[in-house]
This record gives C-alpha cells, sequence and structure tokens, in this order.
C-alpha cells in the first residue's frame, strides 16, 4: 500500500497493490497491519456504503458532536472526493483537497477528524463504500453549501446539473457554519 500525504497535513490518499490478470483484479481495500505502520486509526465502528447517479452532490458532511474520521473509496465508479479543513485552530483552515477516487484504481482518502467531506458522482452510477471512527449522530451532523464561494472548490459539474438531497439543498454558508476549535 502506497500512503502520500496530500496537501493538507493529516489527509491521505492510499493507493494499495493491484494485481490484475484476464480475469479481472484482487487487491485488499483493508489491512490492520498497514494501516498501523501507517498510523492510521484501526478502530473503526462502522461501514457505511451510498449509492448514487451522475451529477448527485453529498456533501459538505461532518458531525461536529461525536466527529469522524473517515476512509472513501468508490467501491463502484468514480467520484470527484472532497476534504475542507473545518479546525478553526489548524493553519489549513477552510482549505480544501479534490480528487478523483475511481473503482477501478483502488484509491482510497484519509480524512481525519475536523474535516468536511463532500463529493459528486462522475459515473452513471457510484458505489461509495467508507469507514468510521465514530458512530452517526443526527444531533452533531452538519452540512456546509457544497458551492460555497469561500471554499472554492472546483467542481467538475455544472452546478444547473447538480443534484442534491433536501439536506444539502440547505447546506449553510462556510462563514456561518459551526466548526472545530
Amino acid at each position: 500500500m502506497k500512503v502520500v500525504e496530500t496537501s493538507l497535513p493529516g489527509v491521505l490518499l492510499l493507493t494499495p497493490k493491484i494485481y490484475r490478470d484476464n480475469r479481472g483484479a484482487f487487491w485488499e481495500t483493508w489491512n490492520q497491519h498497514q494501516m498501523e505502520q501507517a498510523g492510521l486509526p484501526t478502530r473503526w465502528v462502522q461501514d457505511n456504503f451510498s449509492f448514487s447517479h451522475k451529477n448527485v452532490v453529498r456533501g459538505i458532511h461532518y458531525q461536529i458532536l461525536q466527529p469522524q474520521a473517515k476512509l472513501v473509496r468508490a467501491a463502484h465508479g468514480a467520484v470527484f472526493d472532497v476534504a475542507v479543513d473545518l479546525r478553526r485552530s489548524s493553519p489549513h483552515f477552510g482549505r480544501h483537497v479534490a480528487m478523483e477516487l475511481t473503482a477501478d484504481g483502488g484509491e482510497m482518502l484519509y480524512i481525519p477528524e475536523g474535516f468536511g467531506h463532500g463529493f459528486v458522482a462522475l459515473t452513471p452510477s457510484v458505489g461509495l463504500a467508507y469507514k468510521v471512527t465514530d458512530y452517526y449522530c443526527a444531533q452533531g451532523e452538519r452540512t456546509i453549501a457544497w458551492n460555497d464561494a469561500d471554499l472554492a472548490i472546483p467542481w467538475p459539474i455544472d452546478p444547473l446539473s447538480a443534484i442534491l438531497s433536501d439536506k444539502d439543498l440547505k447546506g449553510v454558508a462556510f462563514g456561518s457554519a459551526e466548526v472545530f476549535a
């Protein structure tokens, strides 16, 4: 497993060794020993899976109560995945990192606590699998508008084509969002 730090310290891109042949491919999506060696959490309390159609935008989501670190990967299709530093005390507060994650490439993005997360589905269908370090907490859930001008995320989608949930349509502006200390 190759582990590379992104432009935001603590947010890591993990790329597994993929074994391909005429039948297809095989790779490990979780190896506790390798995760320990990379300094990543090894206690994950919940595995989540979301299915989305092309142009579905989810996020920017985070939990102010019971914050979660996430290990995100595209199990099917491809996404443009985004992590936003929401720690007011961080020198990188308000900055984001964005990249394409594909099922074929097997890339995973590790997002520590204190970051918001969002993505847009780039292919006709997407299955996004992710592990979290704490349980879902409805009272602590927060959403920042995916297209907030202050975040300046270069989403690869025409805003008029974006498909959003009611929750995401009500995302607050970054400047007025409740964030981490």
